[in-house]
């Protein structure tokens, strides 16, 4: 089926499989590049589940979904993933999120050998016990060093501060002592209840022809047989309004503090807004209050408070929102009071307001010509939302600053959560 996104030189094209998996290309023909994406609608989150035809609710251990990403490079053959990819001209990756797992490549020549053998080694699960042992040295040593960058440890022990139950709260690659656990048993139950093709989808962007892209899926799938029933239930969780813990200071090897500060939305009142609207509400007023030509930036600069720019970054969890801000500064209390008074005034003019959506808009424009932007906003929509909106342009277009109020106004922006790190020789 064709979508065409409005106001673009650009359409989706959709494809079912028949064993459930979902196809989506988007052909550009005015790049020569192609980036492809195979992913399951599974991701750290998800560690409490019933499994594909069963009927009671197991749990696994925290950090699996990422263990899974690593084993699947294992190949009964021998084969290495990615030297197969290197050898076609192809580069290759994967990563791990709290909802999915993703595994990539991404050149021009050997497109259909490529497109295959994707498909082929992450649908050939090969977990032993030998290997999967072998595997938690590794997991251990990069989980070890991202907890020794500061940036990783200060977003993962904010989110971890948020969150009183939701398992989102986990750190996507688990923890040292979890990982341990972990057996090959578990990785066979895991694989077997989220990488079912029902579960799983594909998206191609760049030069290519949809139709060929969909028979190459279609034939390759052929040859596999899955059980045709798919069913999946996953632990909801009663997440509490509260952050589970407000502040905490931390002592690293950095020469400057570093601030992280989340703020935790109940967007519940919000249900006449469909989610996607709620969160692009929210990403332009927090953009107004924290970018770096916002007022608050350019008074923080001029206070010595910071030198450089406010980081974010948003986190989707079902009932909640949390938003993230991040920077270095000499003072950081000053700099999370002057934050959360920002925030907490939820003042933002109409002139702000036009300003920013203006950007948005040509910042969308600007993103359709990049593929792996594309192929990226595919995917999030999927995952976050179940479907791609190709009428984003007029979308973001009709958004007004009456409705903006009316979001801000229906939010509570006091449920926060502050980690500091310190240098390790101060007295703070």
């Amino acid at each position: 089926m064709k979508h065409d996104f409005l106001h673009l030189d650009l359409s989706l094209y959709t494809y079912k499989i028949d064993n459930g998996m979902m196809v989506y290309v988007i052909p550009d023909s005015k790049v020569n590049n192609i980036y492809a994406t195979f992913s399951t609608k599974y991701g750290s989150k998800q560690n409490t589940f019933i499994p594909n035809g069963k009927k009671k609710m197991v749990s696994v251990p925290d950090g699996i979904a990422h263990f899974l990403e690593h084993k699947l490079f294992e190949q009964p053959d021998g084969k290495d993933p990615f030297s197969i990819f290197s050898e076609h001209g192809a580069d290759a990756n994967a990563n791990t999120s709290q909802f999915k797992t993703t595994y990539l490549f991404s050149g021009v020549d050997y497109f259909k050998e490529n497109l295959n053998f994707l498909l082929d080694y992450v649908q050939t699960p090969y977990f032993t016990d030998a290997n999967v042992e072998k595997e938690k040295g590794i997991i251990e040593q990069e989980i070890k060093m991202y907890h020794d960058e500061p940036s990783w440890r200060l977003l993962e022990q904010v989110i971890f501060n948020m969150f009183h139950t939701d398992p989102i709260r986990i750190p996507i690659a688990g923890t040292v002592d979890s990982i341990k656990s972990i057996t090959k048993e578990d990785l066979y139950l895991c694989y077997n209840t989220f990488y079912h093709p029902a579960n799983m989808f594909v998206v191609v962007t760049g030069n290519v022809n949809p139709d060929e892209v969909y028979q190459i899926v279609k034939e390759n799938q052929a040859k596999k047989e899955y059980d045709s029933k798919f069913s999946l239930k996953v632990k909801n969780y009663d997440e509490e309004k509260t952050v589970a813990k407000e502040k905490e200071t931390i002592k690293m090897n950095v020469n400057i503090p570093k601030v992280g500060i989340g703020f935790k939305l109940d967007i519940k009142k919000l249900q006449k807004y469909n989610r996607r609207d709620i969160i692009n509400y929210l990403n332009l007023f927090f953009d107004i209050k924290s970018s770096q030509t916002s007022s608050l930036v350019q008074s923080l600069k001029e206070d010595d408070i910071i030198t450089d720019s406010i980081d974010t970054y948003l986190v989707d969890a079902d009932d909640y929102i949390v938003f993230y801000f991040e920077a270095s500064t000499k003072k950081p209390t000053e700099f999370i009071e002057r934050l959360k008074q920002e925030i907490w005034n939820g003042n933002v003019s109409e002139e702000d307001f036009n300003r920013k959506k203006k950007v948005y808009l040509s910042n969308y424009v600007t993103a359709t010509d990049n593929i792996f932007m594309m192929n990226s906003l595919v995917m999030n929509n999927i995952i976050s939302y179940g479907n791609v909106d190709t009428k984003i342009y007029d979308c973001i277009k009709s958004y007004s600053y009456e409705e903006l109020k009316e979001v801000i106004t229906n939010i509570t922006f006091e449920n926060t959560s502050e980690v500091i790190i310190m240098p390790k020789n101060s007295n703070n």
